[in-house]
Order: structure tokens, then C-alpha cells, then sequence
């Protein structure tokens, strides 16, 4: 199984386990995710306890929603930006991660991250903004939207910004 790390502070922000699609020549990857629900599944034995003297004790835990890849990479929901505060962390963003990246890598990235952050600038409305789970300032922050009515949220990476490790 590979686990893709965030470059910059080492959370585990997805798996090969959800399979992407490359967009805007490669900057970003496209991750469907899915609602699923959690917690106790209540199951009907066809027992009767109050006939057999017993009580019917039910089941304390609820089940919850979530969404999958948010839950399995422990993703941390961000308030949204605006314009300004998107183009100030993007800058920010580029400078920290050039710095990690190697010549060819740094020059692609550069090459074609301004049509990427164009393309999330034209959404940013609908975004939905996570970090990973240290919360760190300077990390990557992944995306989430819902596409022309779904009800399953499309997620969002840099991919330059992921560390591939073999687990």
C-alpha cells in the first residue's frame, strides 16, 4: 500500500487505496470521496427480550456520516478564505514547497502552478478548505467540492506536494 504525505509537514493526507485523476497538467489530483456512515449497525436477531423476561437494553452509539477520506487521514476542516487570503497563503505555499522540491520538479511546479491556482481561484466559493491532522500553518491544504449536484464531495491535492511512502 502506498501513503501519500504532505511534503511540507508530514501528515498522511491519502492512500492508493482512492484513485486519482491528474488535472491542470498534473499540479492537481482529483480524488472522489464518499459519505459512509459509522458507528453501531443495529441487527434484528428476531429475538424478543422483554418476552423472554430479558430487557431490551438498544444500543448506546450512534451512527454517523462521514466522509471517508476526511475520517481515515484524520483531515482538520479550515474556515474558508477569500481572495486575498488564498493568494497569501498560495504565495506562501510555493515558496515553502519550491524549497523541498528538486530542479526539474521545482521548474514543472512553477511552470504550470498559477493555472492551477487560477482554476481553484474560479471555485473558491464552493471550496471546502482541510489541512492534516498537525494543523500546521505551512502545510498543504486539500479541497474539497461537491460536482454539479453530487452528493459524494471531490477532493483536491497538489500533487508536488505529496510524498509517496511504501507501507
Amino acid at each position: 500500500m502506498l501513503v501519500y504525505q504532505d511534503l511540507l509537514t508530514g501528515d498522511e493526507l491519502l492512500s492508493d487505496s482512492f484513485p486519482y485523476t491528474e488535472i491542470e497538467n498534473g499540479i492537481l489530483w482529483e480524488v472522489a470521496g464518499k459519505w459512509v456512515v459509522q458507528g453501531a449497525v443495529e441487527v434484528d436477531i428476531g429475538a424478543n427480550p422483554s418476552a423472554e423476561g430479558g430487557e431490551d437494553e438498544g444500543v448506546d452509539d450512534q451512527a454517523v456520516k462521514v466522509v471517508d477520506i476526511v475520517d481515515t487521514f484524520r483531515l482538520q476542516e479550515q474556515p474558508a478564505f477569500d481572495k486575498k487570503q488564498f493568494v497569501t497563503f498560495m504565495k506562501r505555499y510555493i515558496k515553502n514547497l519550491s524549497a523541498k522540491l528538486d530542479a526539474e520538479k521545482q521548474e514543472e511546479f512553477k511552470k504550470n502552478i498559477e493555472g492551477a491556482t487560477k482554476y481553484l481561484l474560479g471555485k473558491l466559493k464552493d471550496l471546502q478548505f482541510f489541512v492534516g491532522e498537525s494543523m500546521h500553518d505551512d502545510g498543504s491544504l486539500v479541497f474539497a467540492y461537491y460536482k454539479d449536484g453530487a452528493t459524494d464531495p471531490t477532493f483536491l491535492y497538489f500533487a508536488h506536494g505529496l510524498k509517496e511512502v511504501k507501507c
